[in-house]
């Protein structure tokens, strides 16, 4: 059997959830600007369901969008408690991973505005150093297009840290062999090769589209895995500028045990990282992490 290590899922959606207060463009940063005691609570939560990873809550913590709401000189600020935080609930668990959440540089799901790469390099390295050496390993997420994740290498490259990258791909829902940007899938094989990240997922798709990509993964010849968001769809409302996340739709479909299905098939394939994305709280991971230990997996 396997040594299987399990993510968290949704960090800011369930943390907007569980503030009960309108959303706004700032989402998760101004629910824990508000109650960061509910984010521990939250990592907290995915510790006690089986999760052996704290993804911390710096997602949506660009400078860019900080600066929107005249936040900026707080950048780094935000990102040291969302570290501390995640820490924190590492430290009473005496295990698991705090991932530092490397979220895309401009908008989720928006290719098409194609982030200058030199300038998102700038932007990622900055929080790479912000979040120091608490992090032990660095997750980008949701990147939609091979131009995003160069400026996620060379920010990586650039900030100088020796901390384990891992990148996270978000494929298109109604084809899922290739990039939200339209490019095929398989040229990430090649981009893997040239700059040898410690692993590559998928995420913030559907878990129907990853299933369909996730077998192209396996030739990039390194640790791979998936974590699948609980949307119906991602609306053209949420990919206009400075969106609200109530412009999206949770499915109602996707229980527990269905979505504990999709992610025993990702193993199967071979998947050593799996969790959650938005919409998939602390009973998906908890169900997962159930079925794994009955089907003898080792979760580390």
């Amino acid at each position: 059997m396997s040594r299987i290590t399990l993510l968290d899922g949704s960090i800011g959606q369930e943390l907007v959830k569980r503030s009960n207060t309108p959303a706004t463009n700032l989402w998760s940063t101004k629910a824990m600007m508000d109650d960061y005691p509910s984010l521990g609570a939250l990592h907290h939560d995915y510790f006690g369901a089986g999760a052996s990873v704290a993804t911390t809550n710096t997602y949506a913590m660009h400078r860019s969008r900080l600066e929107r709401a005249g936040l900026g000189d707080q950048i780094q600020e935000l990102v040291e408690l969302a570290v501390e935080v995640a820490g924190a609930a590492c430290d009473r668990r005496d295990d698991g991973l705090v991932a530092g959440s490397l979220g895309p540089f401009l908008a989720s799901f928006r290719p098409d505005l194609a982030p200058d790469v030199g300038e998102a390099a700038r932007g990622f390295a900055e929080l790479i150093r912000f979040m120091g050496e608490r992090v032990d390993v660095l997750l980008a997420e949701t990147v939609s297009s091979l131009q995003e994740a160069e400026g996620v290498f060379q920010g990586y490259a650039a900030s100088g840290t020796e901390k384990p990258l891992w990148i996270a791909f978000s494929v298109d829902d109604t084809d899922g062999t290739k990039l939200r940007s339209g490019e095929p899938l398989f040229i990430v094989t090649q981009m893997m090769d040239h700059y040898k990240p410690a692993a590559v997922l998928l995420n913030c798709s559907t878990p129907e589209a990853i299933a369909q990509g996730l077998p192209i993964l396996t030739d990039c010849g390194l640790p791979f895995g998936a974590y699948a968001n609980g949307f119906t769809m991602i609306t053209e409302g949420f990919k206009q500028d400075a969106p609200t996340v109530d412009a999206l739709s949770a499915r109602t479909d996707l229980t527990p045990q269905v979505y504990a299905d999709h992610v025993m098939n990702w193993v199967s394939a071979g998947a050593t990282i799996v969790g959650g994305c938005c919409e998939v709280g602390p009973a998906h991971i908890s169900e997962i992490a159930r079925r794994l230990h009955d089907a003898g997996h080792e979760i580390v």
